[in-house]
């Protein structure tokens, strides 16, 4: 997810500046995040776009069962309004709520309603972390969403279905994950691979999107990597614009699966995953669909909207200057607060600019090309966050494609289609489906 900014940043006099003589740099300030910093996401509950983006999101995990309507509202209802103390103590007391009534009801044997209440907990710590990354020595990043994963694992071992925690061997380490089965017979399926973007967990793909392709006979693996859920906050492992180098181990350690048919393997990235798994699938070829919600050709280039000012970044004194007006920007504006946080920990920056800087490699514009798989690139209407680049990358495919296109109209403008949870994996998955599950993809794979 990208939001841009513009704001003018005093630099030195045009006759002592060798970047040619402007007053002021101009400098387009990006969030890649999981929220739309814009007019309001639907004008939801906040008039800060940031919230309310945020307060979308949680209400917006109901269809998948990782809220409730009603909570959620009084919830939010005790929300001070950028307050981000007042979000984190929120949110954390809800959790607890319902962490305690999970386990209440498991005492009196009751793992229906048990696994319930474990994973809407799960979601609501998740959501009282979010604002905490603009401290990045803050001991409750780790320990709040440690929280989550605990309770989202009280849920797996409750679940209708097998859920298993898995660790997927990559490189000197592994990386976490869950495999979730359609039932426990060991019979082949079509497998889902499902990764989340600039700020999501694994648990969260669960309740968003693996639940609808289970129902359809899926079976999915989740799975976060560098830069993502416990790989950052545990392991210290930033992003990577290489992902192939991520996905590679991934698909090695789903082939080894008896419940895997390995002719029928997808790939769906989400958000900032719209760039990662597009660049994965330039270079692993036994993906066979590959789906990019929302699709990202170059981050960087939305980052710099004006080319010019990419010497600004390099100079060590203007790079100063610009930090120093982020920073102060920062203490007023929750969403700059947020986006900038999040970006050096998940990138393992050093500053605003030193973040900016290490987006460049992240483009697909050399590499587009080399996808063979079919690709589906989703788009929505109302996402400025990132716009154009989804038919940027669209665009640029040489393989099978199709564009979708969700509308503002039906109410799934939003990034990521963020409160149309039944609408968008309906579409999606209908589309897979004719990929890896029709008869012409059935006669195909023989």
């Amino acid at each position: 997810m990208i939001q841009a900014l513009a704001f003018p940043i005093p630099t030195r006099n045009a006759e002592e500046d060798d970047m040619g003589g402007f007053r002021w740099i101009f400098i387009l300030i990006v969030a890649l995040s999981a929220v739309c910093t814009r007019a309001a996401a639907l004008d939801f509950y906040f008039k800060d776009p940031q919230y309310s983006f945020q307060a979308l999101r949680v209400l917006g995990a109901a269809p998948g069962g990782g809220a409730d309507a009603g909570e959620v509202l009084i919830t939010l209802g005790r929300i001070k309004e950028g307050d981000d103390e007042s979000w984190y103590a929120a949110w954390r007391k809800t959790a607890q709520e319902r962490e305690q009534a999970g386990d209440d009801f498991l005492a009196r044997g009751r793992k229906i309603s048990a696994r319930q209440e474990y994973l809407r907990a799960s979601n609501y710590y998740r959501t009282a972390e979010f604002f905490l990354r603009n401290n990045l020595a803050d001991p409750r990043i780790v320990t709040t969403w440690r929280k989550g994963r605990e309770l989202f694992l009280k849920f797996a071992r409750l679940a209708d279905h097998p859920i298993r925690p898995v660790e997927i061997p990559f490189e000197a380490t592994t990386l976490p994950g869950y495999l979730a089965l359609v039932d426990g017979s060991g019979k082949k399926r079509p497998l889902l691979i499902i990764q989340t973007g600039f700020d999501g967990t694994a648990e969260e793909l669960y309740y968003s999107n693996a639940v609808f392709a289970l129902r359809r006979g899926y079976n999915v693996l989740i799975f976060e990597g560098p830069g993502q859920g416990r790989v950052i906050r545990e392991q210290k492992i930033p992003f990577r614009h290489n992902w192939e180098t991520v996905v590679t181990p991934v698909v090695d350690f789903a082939l080894r699966r008896r419940e895997v048919d390995s002719r029928n393997i997808a790939l769906m990235g989400i958000s900032f995953g719209g760039y990662l798994v597009p660049r994965a699938a330039a270079f692993e070829h036994r993906i066979k669909a590959c789906i990019a919600n929302g699709g990202v050709y170059d981050m960087h280039s939305v980052v710099m909207k004006r080319p010019g000012m990419e010497p600004a970044l390099d100079d060590p004194q203007a790079s100063a200057e610009i930090d120093r007006e982020i920073y102060k920007m920062m203490e007023t504006d929750p969403a700059l607060r947020w986006a900038f946080g999040n970006g050096m920990f998940t990138f393992d920056a050093k500053s605003p600019t030193d973040w900016m800087r290490k987006t460049r490699p992240y483009t697909m514009k050399d590499v587009a090309g080399n996808i063979r798989c079919d690709m589906l690139v989703v788009d929505s209407e109302d996402d400025k966050d990132m716009p154009g680049q989804a038919r940027q990358l669209y665009a640029a495919l040489k393989s099978p494609k199709e564009f979708m296109l969700f509308t503002s109209e039906e109410g799934a403008g939003e990034h990521c289609q963020i409160g149309a949870a039944i609408l968008s994996n309906a579409r999606i998955l209908d589309w897979l489906d004719g990929r890896m599950k029709s008869p012409v993809a059935k006669i195909r794979n023989k």
